[in-house]
């Protein structure tokens, strides 16, 4: 199952969806692990992930190395504040605040696949 759980993660993660989110769902819905670890399983999956893609993109040309390095000092630092927190924040509150910043994700996937109808059927 792990394995499992592994792949469909980073397919997802490929195809620039969020594979991190999966992983964390099915690291504790289908093998039980507790919310703080599965966020540390994920934070471990980020790593070769990320690096994979630096390179394949790089190599594309497609990284905007002036917006790049900007944004990647900010979230390490964020990385390290909100690890921070998480560690010293109740599981039960952890996973709630999880489940709320997937519920935003999905109102907005929702509005936009709305507004990319409206506005597609409007040009015709």
């Amino acid at each position: 199952m792990i394995i499992i759980i592994g792949i469909i993660s980073g397919i997802v993660t490929s195809l620039g969806l969020g594979g991190g989110a999966i992983l964390i769902i099915g690291l504790t819905l289908f093998l039980g692990i507790e919310q703080r670890i599965a966020q540390s399983v994920n934070l471990i999956f980020f790593i070769p992930t990320a690096i994979t893609a630096i390179i394949l993109n790089s190599k594309r040309k497609i990284i905007k190395w002036k917006t790049a390095i900007p944004v990647i000092i900010a979230s390490g630092v964020s990385a390290g504040i909100g690890a921070n927190l998480a560690t010293q924040i109740n599981t039960l509150v952890l996973k709630k605040m999880f489940g709320g910043f997937l519920g935003i994700i999905a109102i907005y996937e929702i509005y936009s696949l709305i507004k990319g109808h409206n506005e597609q059927k409007n040009s015709m």
